[in-house]
């Protein structure tokens, strides 16, 4: 009896010892593999592709008639303004009635002067001939006749560019375009050469636009301009930049630059309509990375990429920033593998292992 209780107490006694050895070896095991797991970062890559990239400059301006192309209409007399058809800013088509004029009443009256003068003129002038014809006037007051005759014609003839021919005359729009100003009102009386009204055609439409006084010297006539309107459509017009000037404009503070658009630009902007631009300057060659793989701290710009599998740094410059693609400089190749996803978390030597895309 005794003999059994000693048997079961030793079985007992050599299974826990058992099971403690087994739990002691497979903690040893689960020390050993844990920090291999705990320090390992998944991470996704990319290759650097080098990509021509062009700086741009950002600007804000307006679009305008041409001064080049622009018109001033003007009439060579006197006279007022009985009716106006149109509004500054205003579309309009060619041969559409712009305004309407009444000429000066001083002009009206010498017309009508000269016009009497004229008849006068010429009924002297027939009866001459006849009394010429019956021998009773001689060939110098024929001649004398004809030259009064003449003159009264090109009086008439003045008279009518001064205005007073007609009752009331009509300023035309001279092609398709836009009244850029209107200077007079309904009632104004005005004098001969007055600028009653500017002009733009619709295929003469220039941006003038503003930069920052810093980016100046980067700026040169010749350079392509992508023109968009601010609050309208988003068309994009490929024009030229035309003039750099070389003063600040004392109101904006912007140095002031003009820039050639396409002959269809009227028809996706009008006169005066707010417009912004992208002018491409200097063009240059860098290694082209999504914007998730570079990163930034105090000593610059730089990206991870994956050394036997562990990370390592690799400083660049950020050349490109704009867009979800961004153009960097630095001892990069094709070969390498950058870190897109699982940057921010790694630290110079870390373990890193790349997530392997599935299969579709």
């Amino acid at each position: 009896m005794n003999r059994f209780v000693l048997t079961r107490t030793a079985l007992a006694a050599l299974l826990l010892v058992l099971l403690a050895g087994c739990a002691g070896h497979g903690g040893a095991d689960d020390d050993d593999e844990a920090p291999e797991v705990k320090g390992t970062v998944l991470v996704t890559t990319a290759a650097p592709v080098s990509q021509a990239f062009h700086d741009t400059i950002q600007v804000w301006g307006i679009a305008v008639g041409d001064p080049h192309r622009a018109s001033t209409v003007s009439l060579g007399h006197g006279g007022q303004v009985v009716g106006v058809a149109a509004a500054t800013g205003q579309s309009v088509q060619r041969g559409q009635v712009l305004l309407r004029v009444a000429p000066d009443p001083v002009a009206r009256n010498a017309f009508l002067q000269a016009q009497s003068a004229l008849d006068l003129a010429a009924g002297e002038f027939k009866r001459t001939q006849q009394m010429a014809a019956q021998h009773l006037a001689t060939q110098s007051q024929v001649a004398t006749a004809r030259k009064a005759l003449d003159d009264a014609k090109a009086g008439v003839e003045a008279q009518r560019a001064l205005g007073g021919g007609t009752a009331q005359e009509t300023i035309d729009a001279p092609s398709d375009g836009v009244v850029t100003a209107l200077n007079v009102n309904l009632g104004d009386r005005f004098q001969a050469g007055t600028a009653l009204l500017t002009f733009a055609p619709s295929h003469a439409l220039v941006a003038r636009l503003g930069a920052q006084p810093e980016d100046g010297a980067r700026l040169k006539a010749g350079m392509p301009v992508d023109v968009q309107s601010t609050y309208g459509s988003d068309e994009t017009l490929h024009g030229r930049l035309d003039v750099v000037g070389h003063a600040i404009d004392a109101q904006t503070h912007l140095l002031p630059l003009q820039a050639e658009l396409p002959p269809d630009a009227g028809d996706v902007l009008v006169s005066g309509a707010a417009v912004q631009a992208n002018i491409e300057t200097t063009n240059y060659t860098a290694w082209a990375l999504p914007r998730n793989a570079v990163l930034h701290d105090d000593k610059g710009d730089y990206v991870f990429i994956v050394d036997h599998d562990h990370a390592k740094r690799v400083d660049v410059t950020l050349k490109h920033p704009q867009g979800d693609t961004v153009g960097v400089q630095g001892a990069l190749d094709g070969k390498m593998r950058v870190i897109v996803l699982g940057n921010y978390e790694l630290d110079e030597g870390d373990a890193v292992r790349e997530q392997q895309e599935s299969s579709k």
